[in-house]
């Protein structure tokens, strides 16, 4: 009982994908919304190179209990609004709890993410370290 060639292909792509390993030359990438390039790194994937170059230095400074794409529920009047998902939230050196998002200029100014930053700040008085 073996498998095909297409499906060994198959099953290669999702483990080079867990393991963090990006697309291989002339392999089709998906467009993305704001012309991002996905990118891969210690098994774990992010939304552009700016946000893996970010977890790279947060790494490389050590910062405690590491955690990427975290969800805030964003509940007001026991109706639940959205979610904010956070792409890092970290305890910094001073044991003080950070959540950063990492924009361009661009992604900074839309409506939505403003009006999500000001939800996450009434509803659970938290400040967004953008970077």
């Amino acid at each position: 009982m073996g498998i095909s060639t297409q499906e060994y292909q198959k099953l290669l792509e999702n483990v080079n994908k867990a393991k963090g390993v990006a697309p291989k030359k002339g392999e089709k990438v998906k467009k993305t919304k704001f012309n991002n390039i996905v990118n891969y790194y210690d098994g774990k994937k992010f939304d552009s190179k700016k946000e893996c170059e970010r977890y790279k230095e947060l790494k490389h400074e050590g910062v405690k209990d590491l955690k990427c794409q975290v969800s805030y529920k964003i509940v007001v009047n026991d109706v639940k609004i959205c979610n904010y998902i956070a792409d890092f939230v970290y305890i910094d050196h001073k044991g003080q709890t950070v959540v950063e998002d990492v924009k361009s200029e661009h992604t900074r100014k839309l409506p939505v993410y403003r009006l999500k930053k000001k939800l996450l700040k009434a509803c659970y008085e938290i400040d967004i370290k953008e970077v």
